[in-house]
């Protein structure tokens, strides 16, 4: 009896440590990402989508950029349309350009803000690539609504540095009525570092294309520099300004952006630190990749897009946090956040992706406590 129940203590013991042993490989093998700041990748932020998204709009050919006006959306397509859409209805307009729209990998209409009369001059501004006799750049113009037709007005800032690769060219109006442009380093590295260039930074405008006097260098429109190719910009409700930027197919960023701070590239990147660059809030480490794009808050939180991460990822400014929140739409290219509301568009019909039935789509979904 007594050598019966030593066999049987014996096998429950046995049976528990290779139940802990197995639990233990499960968690090390989650595949979750880690931020400069902590080891290991905690949980996710304290809102998350809470229901299936809604789709808005279907058939959308490579969007690039959201904006909305009361009731009535605009997507930017890179081939040179916005698409206007209200209420299910969609109008694919024309975008008349004084200078040939440029096809070259990733180029086209990107960036687009509406102007903050837009009601009453039907006015917004554009960031697009072009081609002429005497190169490929990107400019910053304003355009006019006119009878569904946007019509380029003015010129604002022109010979943006463009190459076959990294643009840049997201486009927003912070939070002190000026016109902030994120611009790539043209596939560059040293456009980033340089001061006189225009490529590798974030720039900062008066909204008739003016230097402001408070700008951190004097008689430049750079506001940052030092970035690979920047393509989101948001403000939280205190001013903070935050950026996302594609690593060098690794090591993506989430920013806090300072005036005048260099951020690194091509010197550091990821988690490396030099005492006068600034090091990422968030980075996707050496392992693995996001390409991060457009981003929007809801408080504390931060929603990016990610392209080659198919996600939509929230980051949590509070406790470090990060996680995927929205998956299996394919590459995100924009984020828009409106009372609690998150609309965002796939871009899996750039040539990078696998289109789904009736792609691209512009997606609505609640946030939720």
């Amino acid at each position: 009896m007594k050598v019966v129940l030593i066999e049987t203590l014996y096998t429950l013991l046995l049976l528990s440590l290779l139940m802990g042993c197995s639990n233990d490989e499960q968690h090390k093998s989650s595949g979750e990402n880690t931020s400069n700041k902590q080891e290991s990748e905690p949980e996710a932020a304290t809102t998350m989508p809470m229901e299936e998204p809604e789709v808005i709009a279907d058939n959308l050919k490579v969007p690039w950029s959201i904006e909305k006006f009361e009731n009535t959306f605009f997507v930017t397509e890179r081939p040179g349309n916005i698409v206007k859409i209200n209420n299910g209805e969609m109008v694919r307009q024309q975008v008349m350009f004084d200078k040939e729209l440029s096809t070259a990998a990733e180029a086209g209409l990107l960036g687009f803000e509406l102007a903050p009369d837009f009601s009453e001059s039907k006015t917004a501004y554009a960031y697009y690539t072009y081609k002429d006799n005497t190169g490929q750049f990107n400019r910053i113009v304003t355009l006019r609504l006119e009878n569904n037709i946007w019509k380029e007005e003015s010129l604002l800032l022109d010979h943006i540095p463009s190459g076959a690769v990294h643009h840049g060219g997201r486009l927003e109006i912070g939070p002190d009525e000026k016109l902030y442009a994120t611009t790539g380093d043209a596939h560059q590295s040293d456009n980033a570092q340089d001061l006189d260039s225009l490529g590798g930074k974030i720039l900062r405008m008066n909204l008739n294309g003016s230097i402001p006097e408070d700008n951190p260098y004097s008689h430049s429109y750079v506001y940052s520099y030092g970035h690979r190719n920047p393509q989101g910009m948001t403000w939280t409700p205190d001013g903070t300004m935050y950026a996302s930027e594609h690593g060098n197919d690794a090591n993506d960023e989430i920013n806090k952006i300072e005036a005048g701070k260099n951020y690194g590239w091509p010197v550091i990147e990821g988690r490396e630190e030099r005492e006068d660059m600034v090091s990422p809030l968030f980075t996707s480490g050496e392992n693995n990749t996001w390409a991060p794009s457009g981003i929007d808050n809801n408080g504390n939180q931060l929603y990016t897009a990610a392209l080659r991460g198919t996600a939509v990822l929230a980051f949590d400014l509070e406790t470090g946090k990060q996680k995927e929140v929205i998956t299996e739409y394919g590459r995100i290219r924009d984020v828009l956040i409106e009372e609690n509301n998150l609309f965002f568009i796939s871009n899996n019909t750039d040539g990078r992706g696998t289109p789904q039935g009736n792609d691209d789509k512009l997606y609505k979904i609640l946030l939720t406590p």
